[in-house]
Parts: structure tokens; sequence; C-alpha cells
């Protein structure tokens, strides 16, 4: 017979923390606080804004955690007052600095660790602004451009030096998105070829291997939104699937999206929804509604869909920010004039593949991907490493 004793106690959880040594920073301090019973580090997320504010600091941060212990920085200034002096800049291929963190770190668009990103904003608020930081840091690399621009055009025109196609209308959007599913069905014969799971793969060739694509799409409620349910249903249904099957497959065959929209909403249709869950960076800037700050962010964090309502109107290019770490930032991007963005595609004009070269010519084979095709591609591989 075995006998086990247990004593219960009281455990007290609003209780005030053990602090550790203060370590000053560049924009403050930083401090550790270790855990009493029953509280976890939740509990610590819950009361940031009023340490903030006990502390007389601009605002304090959860930045990392153990058992037991929680570490807290809190910054004195607000960093994103102004980004001036700051360059939109490459930092390796597909990698774009676009301005500044709150932490002070850089403010990095990585397609290589978060292939796919939402970008919505109403207007003035930097939206379109970040788009064109893209394209002037994009420019320079060894890549592909593709446009979509259902504003007529008149957001990416100005930029079709650089680009290797460029879609006005939902007609032509529908086209052009089967035309990068025929893109990847043929990068999934080379990858079949040569036994690699992505065109990263080290044992894929250089000599061989794609050029990666980044698809950039302005005003994605306007592939949804029918005005004709009955006329307009089939093209919508075909834009919705290409467009979310080349989301779940295209970073095994180096395909990128940046999609960007003034208002993103469940009402536009479930084509959203199951999109939204495939693109993994978000970035919310000032918004009109909080359906679109929830369809951002509310499935990664509440907490971020409260400070991306906060955001002032005389701030633009703030951002609240997730990436690679998880976690959510605000953010500022650099302020790229339009005639900056439109020098740096004339620049590096040449750079541009002609879209037949992309697309193989007119001999490919352009259909819908079957059940097995995806899974044979859409699992992650853990042997991906960096070029």
């Amino acid at each position: 017979m075995t006998k086990q004793r247990r004593q219960l106690r009281r455990v007290q959880v609003e209780k005030a923390p053990r602090l550790g040594l203060i370590r000053p920073t560049a924009l403050g301090f930083t401090v550790s606080a270790w855990l009493h019973d029953g509280q976890t580090p939740e509990d610590y997320e819950d009361v940031l804004d009023k340490l903030a504010h006990a502390w007389r600091v601009h605002s304090v941060r959860l930045v990392s955690w153990r058992p037991g212990k929680v570490t807290l920085a809190a910054t004195l200034l607000d960093p994103l007052e102004t980004v001036a002096g700051l360059q939109v800049m490459a930092d390796g291929l597909l990698r774009v600095r676009v301005g500044l963190l709150d932490n002070g770190n850089p403010y990095v668009i990585d397609f290589r660790t978060v292939p796919h990103w939402l970008n919505v904003g109403a207007t003035q608020s930097g939206k379109s602004n970040l788009a064109n930081a893209l394209i002037k840091g994009l420019a320079p690399q060894l890549v592909a451009l593709v446009g979509f621009d259902l504003k007529g055009g008149v957001e990416f025109t100005p930029y079709q030096a650089r680009l290797s196609a460029l879609a006005t209308e939902r007609a032509s959007c529908a086209r052009l998105l089967a035309d990068l599913v025929g893109i990847i069905r043929s990068r999934m014969e080379l990858c079949r070829q040569h036994r690699v799971k992505n065109i990263w793969h080290p044992r894929l060739p250089e000599t061989v291997r794609p050029m990666p694509i980044v698809v950039l799409v302005d005003e994605m409620a306007e592939l949804f939104l029918m005005a004709d349910p009955k006329a307009e249903k089939e093209e919508v249904a075909a834009v919705a699937t290409r467009l979310l099957r080349i989301a779940q497959l295209g970073r095994a065959f180096g395909i990128y999206l940046f999609v960007c929209g003034q208002r993103v909403g469940s009402d536009l249709g479930p084509g959203v929804t199951a999109l939204r869950a495939q693109l993994t960076g978000r970035v919310c800037h000032m918004v009109n509604d909080d359906e679109t700050a929830k369809m951002c962010l509310g499935d990664m964090d509440r907490r971020a869909v409260a400070a991306a309502r906060q955001i002032e109107a005389d701030r633009p290019g703030t951002a609240v920010v997730m990436g690679s770490d998880s976690r959510w930032h605000r953010a500022r991007s650099v302020h790229v004039l339009e005639e900056e963005a439109e020098a740096a595609a004339e620049q590096y004009a040449d750079l541009a593949p002609s879209w037949s070269l992309l697309t193989g010519g007119p001999a490919i084979e352009v259909g819908e991907l079957n059940e097995s095709e995806i899974e044979e591609f859409a699992e992650p591989d853990l042997e991906d490493l960096p070029v």
C-alpha cells in the first residue's frame, strides 16, 4: 500500500513581484520579475499598461519568459516618433528593411522566413507606402515581381518597368493566377526530378534553380466582391481557389504573396477567411472598423487588435506587425515617395524577366492541382536550408 500526503495552502495571485536587477538599454531598461505560486506570464501581460503608468515610461513589453521568471522591457520615449534619416534597403535575398520597430530593431519584411503577408489599412494610413518601400527594396534583387492592381492600374503602373506581369481587372487576374498555377506545376516536376521538396534545397543545382516570384496584390476585396452573383460567381470562385492554392504551395516553389486591402472582413466570403489562414505575416495600419483589425490580428493576439485600434491618424506608416517571432510589435515604415520607387523600377528594369520566360513559353500546361499534389509538397521540409 502506497500512502501519499498532500498539503494544501492558499495561493495569492495578486502579489507584488520580486524584481531583479535593472539593466539599462539604448531605449530604456529591462528588469526581471520572479513569479509567485499561481502566477503566469499572462498575468503580467494584462497589466503592462498599468506598469507603464506606474514607472512613468512610454511603454512596457514582456520580451521573454521561462518557468518562474519573466523579463520586462521598458521604453522611456517613443522610438517611432520619427523615422527621418532611415533608408529602405535590401538586406539579403527577399529581405527588405522598411522601417523601425518599437524596440529599436529594424522593421524587416523577410519572405524567406515568413512567405506570405497580409497588409491592411485605411486611406492615408501608410498601406500603399509600405508596398512602395517593398518595390524599392526588391527592385535591385534577382526576383520577379508580379502585380495585381484592382484600382485600374493606378497603384502599380508607375512601376511596370520592373514588373514581369500586371493585371488590372478581375478577368485578367484570373488568367494571371492560372499562369502562376502553371508555374507551380512546372516547378513541381523540377523538384521531382531532383528528389527535393522545394527549390531552395541544397541538392538542387544553382544552374536550374528558378527565380523567386513576389506577387503584390492591391485591393484584395475587389477580387471577391460581386455586383451580380449569377454572372460573377464562377469567376470569383476561380480567383479565390487559385489564389488559395498559390498561398498553400507557393513557399516550396519560390512564389510569395503580399496582399493589401483597405477593408478585409468575413462578409467577403469564405475564400477570404481561408486565404487569411495562409498569410502568416500580418501588418495592420490604422483601420476604420473593428472587423478589419480582428480579421488581420484577432486570430493571433487580442492585445494586438487593441493596439491597432489605438493608432493615431496623424502617424502615417505606423502599424502593428506580427512576423517571424510570433510576437506583435508597433512599427513605422519609412516614407517612400512614388517617384523614388518609380526611379528604382526604371533603374533595375533590366532585371525583370519576361513573363513568357517565367511560364516556360506557351506550351506550359495550366490547370488545377489535385489533392495528392498538394499533400506531397505542402508539408514543411526540415532540410529547408537558406541559400
